[in-house]
């Protein structure tokens, strides 16, 4: 199989003591290319090392988490937008809103979502969203700012029938990662309902690790084990699995 790994953040320090050998066996298990969404300043070292070390492989984008989004946010997207003028980029990302940990900084990260999105149409390069506990915050900004050139994909989607509808109305696609293997992840719900022409893979490694490796760190061999569910899911062969999402990730990202 010819996989793409949509969302991995490969150049994490988790991977500092083994990253050749993570690398090796992502590509012996069939993964083509690796994209690396940015978290914020801190990460863009990391990020570009990787890159240059797998060319070809290893595809970094240049975001801001909302994680990262504080009182300061501003600062953070002055470098995103130096960034983006100084080279390519396959999107942007991964960028969003997150009530997970912390509710306090919802109006930044709003914010500094609707910079992000501004950002996306002014390069016209798709965008990346992280919606933790937060969807309709979220796609209530990208429902706002659609108008025919956005396009992206909703990482690690976990939601409902409802929230996958409203995902395909507005044109993007949905990452579908580890979450699917879960006993009670709740996508058998959601997958038989939509096309392959929906999704992408994703580990979002080294987290949300698939089943029979949950608790342990994620990475992107692991990816033909969500391929494999998702086929289970939506009763279509494995094949048409991995040749469906890697065409629409390559669509996706032009770099």
């Amino acid at each position: 199989m010819n996989l793409i790994d949509s969302h991995a953040h490969i150049y994490s320090e988790k991977f500092d003591d083994d990253r050749p050998g993570a690398v090796a066996r992502a590509q012996e298990a069939g993964v083509g290319k690796i994209y690396m969404p940015n978290i914020d300043h801190t990460s863009i070292d990391a990020m570009l090392e990787a890159e240059a070390k797998y060319p070809g492989l290893c595809i970094p984008m240049m975001g801001l988490h909302p994680t990262s989004v504080d009182k300061d946010f501003e600062r953070e997207l002055y470098l995103l937008e130096e960034w983006l003028g100084k080279r390519a980029f396959a999107a942007i990302g991964e960028c969003g809103t997150d009530l997970y940990w912390d509710k306090s900084f919802l109006p930044q990260q709003q914010e500094a979502l609707k910079v992000q999105v501004a950002l996306a149409k002014k390069h016209q390069l798709p965008i990346v969203l992280h919606t933790r506990n937060s969807f309709d915050e979220t796609y209530e900004i990208l429902a706002a700012a659609q108008d025919g050139t956005l396009r992206g994909v909703f990482h690690c989607f976990s939601g409902t029938p409802e929230e996958a509808r409203k995902v395909k109305e507005l044109g993007f696609l949905m990452g579908i990662g580890g979450v699917a293997t879960f006993k009670n992840g709740g996508l058998d719900q959601v997958l038989p309902h939509v096309t392959l022409d929906d999704l992408v893979l994703e580990t979002d490694c080294p987290y949300l690790a698939p089943t029979p490796h949950r608790g342990k760190r994620n990475e992107p061999v692991y990816l033909p084990l969500i391929a494999n569910r998702v086929a289970e899911l939506m009763q279509q062969p494995v094949e048409a699995v991995a040749e469906r999402t890697t065409a629409n990730a390559l669509n996706l990202f032009k770099l």
